[in-house]
């Protein structure tokens, strides 16, 4: 299921890109799988590592699995694109990283959000300080999944996937937050487990973000919220505000200008996860893809990637301890 915009992307792209060979561990639902004409199927990561027509590897397994396979990829020379998130924990992304960088192969992260236009837009105003500086922000991620979804062995399990809606829901909107406005200095988080689900990890949460000079960001991510709503950042500075909602940027800057970017791309958030448009998976990948042409990082690299997995590990620590936890500016 999640491999699918990645493919319909891999087929979009494929007259400049053409893509060689999909391994999957399971050779039935791999030969379930339709693929362009002339696309090798295997079981055996090798038979892709050895190839030396092959540049660049996309890696889709299950976060508990990505470090063991990207190791082996960037030991053969390839560039790699991994889904979100990067591994189960904070400790192991950062291996993962580690293991690219000394490879010397670049690593890209399925972060999509970010290359949406409107994003863009939004972050170009702030890094161009039109908007002024940050005052508050928050973010919210309300969505629902049917139990049936956590029914799934390895769902909402830190064995598989490394949490609940922090690591596999919220990651996105929250890795595109700081994206935007940079890490905090600390962090006040509480997670739980709501009445609406049966699940080992966290279906609910929230935290305080607290910033340089008295800025904080609120966050709100659940996945008991029946039927699904747009996730939504909203971003309050001294030259105006910003709400992006689903891909669509509303801006109001204090002199009376307004400015709509983007258009709603769906979110995925209801009972069917796979309910959005492929475009951004696609901007990824051909970023991706062309940063390894020409001999660039890509938009999202592996680093970048590490603020929010610093910052989720920091939620779910100030939960347990049931205090602020302080981050080190070059924690991630």
């Amino acid at each position: 299921m999640g491999s699918a915009p990645h493919l319909r992307s891999l087929q979009d792209l494929g007259a400049e890109y053409p893509l060689t060979w999909v391994c999957a561990r399971d050779a039935q639902r791999l030969a379930a799988v339709p693929l362009p004409d002339g696309v090798r199927r295997t079981t055996r990561l090798d038979d892709i590592l050895q190839d030396p027509r092959v540049r660049a590897v996309l890696v889709l397994t299950p976060p508990a699995a990505h470090l063991e396979v990207v190791r082996q990829v960037a030991a053969a020379g390839k560039h790699v694109l991994v889904e979100k998130p990067l591994e189960l924990d904070l400790p192991r992304a950062r291996a993962l990283v580690a293991c690219c960088e000394e490879a010397g192969v670049q690593l890209a992260v399925m972060f999509q959000y970010r290359l949406r236009e409107a994003a863009t837009r939004l972050r170009q105003l702030l890094r161009s300080g039109e908007l002024g500086p940050l005052t508050s922000a928050s973010a919210s991620v309300r969505w629902w999944r049917p139990q049936s979804y956590y029914d799934v062995p390895g769902r909402g399990t830190l064995a598989r996937d490394g949490g609940g809606v922090l690591m596999t829901q919220a990651i996105h909107t929250l890795d595109l937050l700081l994206d935007l406005i940079g890490l905090p200095q600390r962090v006040t988080g509480s997670v739980s487990t709501s009445a609406v689900h049966r699940m080992q990890c966290e279906d609910t949460a929230s935290a305080l973000l607290h910033y340089p000079g008295g800025a904080v960001a609120v966050v709100q991510a659940t996945t008991a919220a029946s039927p699904g709503y747009p996730e939504r950042i909203e971003i309050n500075a001294t030259g105006g505000t910003a709400t992006l909602e689903s891909g669509r940027l509303q801006l109001s800057f204090m002199d009376g200008r307004t400015e709509t970017v983007g258009a709603d791309s769906g979110t995925g958030g209801g009972a069917d996860p796979m309910a959005f448009d492929h475009g951004p998976h696609r901007a990824v990948i051909r970023d991706f893809l062309d940063a390894v042409r020409d001999g660039r990082p890509p938009a999202v690299t592996g680093r970048s990637a590490l603020a929010v997995h610093t910052v989720i590990e920091a939620i779910i620590a100030s939960s347990a301890q049931g205090r602020a936890v302080a981050l080190n500016p070059d924690c991630a």
